[in-house]
């Protein structure tokens, strides 16, 4: 019997569906410093894909300045994301180097994306994913790219070497002065926030109380951010605000991360005596170092790490503000769980402002519980957390799926601060107050 074989024609039509086109773009320290140069190539490639026939304009991601050997590109992970979506059918890019200069990174992007469907162009070099030579082209190509961003990093490393052998600063990015010709001067209003900063810390207040009286005041970081914890303690080590520098502190050990590491011996440093004008004295700098490190000691939460105390309540107690765990917080007369954000950053960051005695919290989980002692096996394998209300109420959520609603009051301040107490305060204000004074 003859076999008949019938031919049906596709009815697929490419005019139906256009194709889903985006442009990716990045400018580079390296080559292009200035950010018209992202301007121009997200303006070409805006007109270049919407007059285009049969394609379908899904934007221009596009990075600022910043290494193509980094994968936390903000816009190209963004990108990545929306093919993964099935919102792109192809990717336009001005060059591999532009894409990604690190091989491995390039080779499974660029692999994963041709598994979704999605070509990648690389004009440049005329390149495209889903031909059949694109992929050697791509892995020979990339690692020539590759050696030529080890090649930039060595001479930059040259360049910042020679800076430093000058007793020259070579990153500017520092509050109170402004690098010009390679020399730090003074910016008297910035310089009178440091100062301010010094007056408050030798006076005896910490980083939070200091950042909350300088945010209440109006005062802004260098780029306008409101000050907190981790400001005020960089401001108060900075060395450089000596009038002298200490060079090469950290460094690059990896050219395709990038990722600094501190220098504990592996480089040589560089100190520069009398560079610039100093906006601390040199012996009030080293008793603030001498002060941090008492403080430290005093109010560590973990002490010797090697008898490391594990307490009960740690990872239980979230905050129902900002979702972040209280904290364990000492102070002179009393132990207390705090919230971790508002008690290291201000209220301007967490409202939650209440503290919870540790005593008090102790009591009434064991009320929770129906024990007299706490017992931390027994606590976590009931309970799932504890989430502090306002107007000292506690909400336990056991893991049962059981609420209980406690509340509590404080204790009185004058029971809690004992005689002894009181005596030892005394004398650490007299200790402080002669070390000013000196």
């Amino acid at each position: 019997m003859e076999r008949i074989v019938e031919t049906i024609k596709s009815r697929y039509d490419p005019k139906m569906k256009p194709k889903r086109v985006c442009a990716y773009a990045r400018v580079s320290y390296e080559k292009e410093t200035l950010l018209k140069s992202l301007a121009a190539q997200v303006s070409y490639y805006r007109t270049f894909i919407q007059n285009h026939a049969g394609w379908q304009f899904c934007g221009v991601y596009a990075d600022e300045p910043i290494s193509g050997t980094k994968e936390n590109r903000k816009q190209f992970l963004e990108m990545v994301e929306e093919c993964r979506k099935g919102n792109i059918d192809m990717i336009i890019t001005k060059s591999i180097s532009r894409f990604a200069r690190n091989t491995v990174v390039l080779l499974e992007t660029v692999r994963e994306l041709k598994a979704m469907g999605v070509e990648v162009f690389f004009e440049e070099q005329n390149i495209s994913s889903f031909t059949t030579e694109g992929e050697l082209m791509l892995t020979i190509l990339a690692a020539y790219a590759q050696e030529e961003s080890f090649s930039v990093s060595e001479n930059m490393k040259w360049r910042i070497k020679k800076c430093f052998e000058e007793g020259k600063p070579w990153s500017g990015t520092i509050y109170g002065y402004r690098l010009i010709n390679r020399r730090f001067e003074i910016i008297p209003e910035e310089a009178a926030v440091i100062k301010k900063i010094v007056g408050y810390y030798l006076d005896g207040l910490g980083y939070v109380k200091i950042s909350k009286l300088l945010n209440d005041a109006g005062l802004r970081t260098r780029f306008g951010g409101l000050w907190n914890h981790g400001g005020v303690s960089a401001i108060l080590k900075n060395y450089n605000y000596t009038g002298n520098l200490l060079l090469q502190t950290s460094y690059s050990s990896d050219y395709l991360t990038k990722k600094p590491k501190r220098n504990k011996g592996e480089l040589p440093m560089y100190h520069a005596l009398d560079t610039h004008e100093a906006i601390i004295p040199l012996e009030t700098y080293n008793f603030i170092q001498a002060e941090m490190e008492r403080r430290k000691q005093r109010f560590s939460k973990h002490g010797d790490r090697r008898n490391k105390v594990r307490y009960p309540f740690v990872g239980m107690i979230k905050c129902p503000c900002c979702g972040v765990h209280y904290r364990r917080k000492k102070t002179y007369y009393t132990v207390a769980w705090v919230c971790s954000i508002s008690s290291q950053k201000g209220k301007e960051f967490c409202g939650q402002t209440q503290t919870i005695p540790e005593d008090i919290l102790i009591s009434t989980t064991c009320e929770v519980l129906g024990t007299n002692e706490l017992d931390e096996a027994m606590f976590r394998a009931r309970v799932e957390k504890i989430i502090p209300t306002q107007n000292n109420v506690l909400l336990y959520k056991m893991k049962n799926g059981q609420e209980i609603i406690k509340e509590w009051q404080y204790h009185s301040r004058k029971a809690s601060w004992t005689e002894e107490k009181r005596k030892e305060f005394g004398e650490q204000l007299k200790e402080k107050r002669r070390q000013c004074r000196k």
